[in-house]
């Protein structure tokens, strides 16, 4: 005997059914996730403002259309105008060499002056600074511990406006207000969002390390700008790469793109650009320092597995092999020859003269061995590069201002550049001050925002692990690529400022946080409004807290009252 129940069920028409699982969660407020085809999945659309936005500024569609358009690039220029105009502002002040200046604006003034760095006499600043016409290049050469990308940035600055503190400064200014634009483009391009873009370009604007670096003739910011320009190439390369798949799968009846495991294992994807030019952009920043080296691995890594998540979107059913067939050669050769041939072709200098340091060490002390065939500045180079890495390794003299990177993201101890105490009625300290006066420079990032992003890092890493979101594990990459490294120094002598590399990386980890905070798509504008007073009132905390340390950042000089107030920890003194 058979039961009837089940075909007395099926017998009932639609309506009688009993309501499904959506459907009855929708009574508590569940929304189910809207489906993204796969053309969306592949190369995602740029967000738009909400549609009942425009009507309230009178705007209609073609405008609201051609006004985002604008905004695109209007936006980013916007804010690297500010950032341009805050780092430029009395550029030349202090008039002092500030700390590691007293190396690089001297070695860049010889290297563009002469082809290779000279050794400079211990005294010398003060007659740079008195009249630096009277100052001879010395011809002896000097030896220096870093590659000469970044002095020759300087040193192009100079050559434009002198040997003064504003000609070794003017060309690190360009650089940090260039990589604000960038940032807010590589911002919008990773978020889809060109508010959210802009909002991470305006946290560097108003980051107090990023600032204090770019008014500061130091190899870092030169460092960090080739490394960010190198993440934005490779993004860049990411959506073209996307896009050629989406172009080279099939559409059904209907027009909607569907995946193929053929198409997405065999698919060559061909010239890539891009990668080369990320490829330049990581040997300069190797041509920098050399920790430009782990970020060139961070990085390579970070693009195979873009490919593989390409791949496996498009269809394929293994797309490891598929990359490791297709993907990781031309990968290899985009970067990591085009980086080995671009770092040599920076040594050029040293390279064309015969008076570099080491310079001859092939012909005098270099004979015999099993690599006589290869050209003797070659051999030169390659000694003088172990003899600059044996001397990194072992930097382990103890300094004043040395911290453990375990304490850069909390800002546990930031780098005096400059420190003065005029008296009163001396130095732009009032007549009438009760004490002392403090002039200072202090490679300090702006508090708020430095422990703000110690969240957001927290949350990327969620996002990254459970989510399975790529673009936070991008923004973690490029901090850790910055960051981890140090982990294995920590006996040498290193300083928080080694930590701009990485602060871009940081504003988009908490711009990405504050989007979480205005809320997801689709929130209801109780939601919304709830969101964006609490992202606003972060970031104008952040911008005020910018502003009470502006007088550390620019060697500003306050009463020594107002100085203290401002070490809001025992280990900033």
């Amino acid at each position: 005997m058979t039961s009837t129940a089940p075909q007395t069920l099926q017998g009932k028409d639609a309506d009688e059914q009993p309501p499904g699982r959506q459907h009855r969660l929708r009574r508590f407020g569940y929304a189910p996730r809207p489906v993204t085809g796969l053309r969306e999945r592949l190369v995602p659309p740029y967000t738009r403002p909400s549609a009942r936005l425009w009507p309230v500024f009178g705007i209609g569609p073609a405008a609201a259309d051609g006004l985002l358009r604008v905004a695109a690039w209007a936006g980013p220029l916007l804010v690297a105008f500010v950032a341009g105009l805050l780092r430029f502002w009395n550029l030349g002040k202090p008039k002092a060499v500030i700390f590691d200046e007293t190396y690089y604006a001297k070695d860049a003034w010889a290297l563009i002056n002469q082809g290779y760095e000279g050794s400079w006499p211990k005294d010398i600043d003060k007659s740079i600074l008195r009249d630096p016409s009277s100052v001879p290049i010395p011809t002896d050469p000097g030896y220096v511990v870093h590659p000469p990308v970044g002095k020759w940035v300087i040193g192009l600055g100079e050559q434009l406006f002198g040997f003064t503190p504003f000609g070794w400064r003017f060309m690190v200014a360009v650089l940090g207000t260039l990589s604000v634009l960038m940032l807010c483009r590589i911002g919008r391009r990773l978020f889809r969002s060109t508010f959210l873009g802009c909002l991470a370009g305006t946290l560097l604007t108003f980051d107090g390390l990023h600032f204090v670096m770019s008014r500061t003739a130091l190899l870092d910011q030169v460092l960090m700008f080739f490394v960010l320009a190198a993440f934005g190439c490779l993004l860049i390369d990411r959506d073209w790469a996307r896009r050629r798949l989406a172009a080279a799968l099939p559409t059904d009846e209907d027009g909607v793109l569907r995946p193929d495991a053929t198409v997405a294992e065999t698919l060559r994807l061909g010239w890539r650009p891009w990668r080369l030019a990320a490829g330049l952009m990581l040997g300069l920043a190797a041509g920098t320092k050399w920790n430009g080296l782990y970020v060139m691995v961070a990085f390579g890594l970070l693009t195979v597995l873009w490919d593989v998540g390409a791949r496996r979107t498009a269809g394929a059913v293994q797309p490891y092999k598929a990359v490791l067939k297709k993907d990781v050669l031309p990968a290899f050769v985009s970067t990591v020859p085009v980086a080995i041939v671009t770092y040599i072709a920076t040594w050029t200098g040293w390279i064309v003269t015969d008076k570099g340091y080491f310079r001859d060490w092939a012909q005098k002390d270099g004979q015999g061995g099993n690599w006589t065939w290869l050209p003797d500045w070659l051999r030169s180079l390659w000694h003088y590069e172990t003899e600059v890495y044996q001397f990194h390794v072992n930097l382990t003299s103890g300094h004043t201002y040395q911290s453990n990177p375990w304490s850069w993201i909390v800002l546990g101890r930031p780098v005096s550049y400059y420190y003065e105490d005029p008296k009163a009625g001396t130095g732009g300290c009032p007549a009438d001050a009760a004490d002392k006066c403090a002039s200072e420079v202090l490679a300090l990032g702006t508090p708020l925002l430095w422990w703000a992003a110690c969240f957001a890092i927290c949350y990327i890493l969620w996002r990254w692990l459970f989510r399975r979101d790529w673009r936070a594990g991008a923004i973690a990459c490029g901090i850790a690529a910055g960051w981890v490294p140090w982990f294995f120094y920590q006996e040498r002598t290193i300083f928080l400022f080694y930590a701009v590399v990485f602060v871009p990386f940081l504003c988009l980890a908490v711009a990405m946080m504050i989007g979480a905070i205005l809320g997801p798509p689709g929130s209801d504008e109780r939601r919304r409004a709830i969101g964006a007073i609490g992202a606003g009132v972060l970031v104008l905390l952040i911008i005020w807290n910018f502003i009470y340390f502006w007088p550390l950042y620019t060697g500003t000089t306050i009463p020594l009252d107002d100085w203290r107030n401002r070490m809001w920890l025992d280990t900033w003194v």
